[in-house]
C-alpha cells in the first residue's frame, strides 16, 4: 500500500519536476511536494496497521467469499426489490427473519417515476 502511494506521488510530481529541471521547483510545486511528504509521514503508521490487518484477515475473507459468494448471488437474483422488506430480525433461537413490509408502508411511485414524500 505504501508503495502504491509512493508511486502515485512520484508520478504526479515527475512531470512538474521535468519541466523546471533547470530552474528548480516553483513555490507551488515545492509546497505541494512538502504537503505530500507530510501526508505520507502521517499516514505511514495507519498504513502499516492496515497491512497487518489485511494480512491477518485476508485468508478468512477469501474463504468466506468463496463459500458464500454463490449463495449470495442466488439470493440477489431472487429478490427484485429490497425496499419492500423490513430489516432482518434475529430471534432468541438464532433464526433470522426478513419480513415483507405491508403494502401501506411501501412508497408507491407516481406516474413520473418519482416517490412522493
Amino acid at each position: 500500500m505504501k508503495r502504491l502511494i509512493l508511486i502515485a506521488c512520484l508520478t504526479c510530481s515527475t512531470p512538474a519536476m521535468a519541466q523546471d529541471e533547470g530552474d528548480g521547483l516553483s513555490l507551488m510545486e515545492r509546497g505541494a511536494q512538502m504537503l505530500m511528504e507530510g501526508l505520507m509521514q502521517q499516514m505511514e503508521p495507519a498504513l502499516e496497521d492496515f497491512q497487518e490487518l489485511a494480512d491477518e484477515y485476508g485468508p478468512a475473507l477469501r474463504d468466506f467469499t468463496a463459500q458464500m459468494g454463490p449463495a449470495l448471488r442466488d439470493l440477489l437474483e431472487q429478490v427484485e426489490d429490497w425496499s419492500v422488506y423490513e430489516p432482518p430480525e434475529i430471534l432468541d433461537n438464532g433464526d433470522i427473519i426478513i419480513r415483507r413490509k405491508s403494502p401501506t408502508d411501501t412508497p408507491k411511485p407516481d406516474e413520473e417515476g418519482q416517490i412522493e414524500l
